[in-house]
């Protein structure tokens, strides 16, 4: 399948001459890609460009990947279809804001979505949620050097017209019953996509955690969500600026609200 890199420019171009949030920033050069017909994977791939010398932000897409990378260490065989890239970033952040990275980029990735009239939501932390069903999912690497992270792979997978699991949706079958389909091709897909990634990220170094923690919530699927955690059952309530998902545990007489690292709790589909 052939990627038209014409298009995405296009794209990019549109979407920056769109108003999609308040204090958008300028970023009208669209971010180069690399385009593979088949790879390992686009993160490996990116790691490959940036220990080369090439310059960031810069771009891997992969029409299939046959060792993609997900969370936890897991590794899939991506089938044809589907959109499977890598970004890859030049950073100046404290060590410690490596979760203020992934709120920005799924919230950006999120909201340039819904500007295409997508009902997209964030699943806690970075799970794209479409219609209560996984969409697509991001993996971010990074690299530190003396308490400061300095460079960042994002990888996103997001489902085109590939098959998926019964937790999963993709565009096409959202868009059969739909009298118009907004997104029409996987080259539009990769530039909202690349283009969340830096509208987000830009965004959070203009308005600040804070500011973006509270649009990150405004469109968090999570929030109310009853849970079970040590078997004691709980309520997702919020999320913390370090990224930690808050719940309000319910016991017999007494409420407790405690704050959880990604990987200690799964809230599922």
């Amino acid at each position: 399948m052939a990627f038209n890199l014409q298009l995405y420019r296009q794209t990019w171009q549109r979407l920056n001459n769109s108003q999609i949030v308040t204090q958008q920033p300028d970023i009208a050069t669209s971010i180069p890609l690399h385009i593979f017909d088949s790879i390992s994977s686009t993160n490996t791939k990116l790691w490959e460009f940036i220990d080369s010398g090439i310059e960031t932000p810069v771009g891997a897409i992969a029409l299939k990947q046959t060792a993609g990378k997900g969370q936890w260490g897991k590794s899939w065989v991506s089938s044809d279809g589907g959109l499977y890239l890598s970004v890859g970033l030049d950073l100046d952040l404290a060590i410690n804001k490596h979760s203020h990275i992934v709120m920005a980029t799924a919230w950006g990735i999120a909201i340039v979505l819904r500007h295409y009239q997508l009902p997209v939501t964030i699943k806690w932390s970075n799970d794209l949620i479409l219609e209560q069903r996984k969409l697509g999912g991001i993996k971010i690497e990074t690299r530190n050097s003396q308490h400061q992270i300095t460079q960042a792979v994002v990888g996103v997978g997001i489902n085109w017209c590939n098959p998926v699991p019964a937790i999963g949706i993709n565009l096409q079958s959202y868009y059969q019953d739909k009298s118009q389909k907004n997104i029409t091709s996987l080259e539009e897909l990769a530039a909202i996509t690349t283009y969340g990634i830096l509208l987000g990220y830009r965004y959070y170094l203009s308005v600040g955690i804070e500011q973006l923690l509270i649009d990150y919530l405004a469109i968090l699927s999570s929030l109310g969500q009853q849970v079970m955690f040590n078997n004691c059952p709980g309520k997702v309530t919020g999320v913390t600026i370090e990224g930690k998902l808050k719940v309000r545990l319910r016991s017999p007489g007494a409420t407790t609200e405690i704050a959880l690292a990604p990987g200690q709790i799964s809230l599922g589909y």
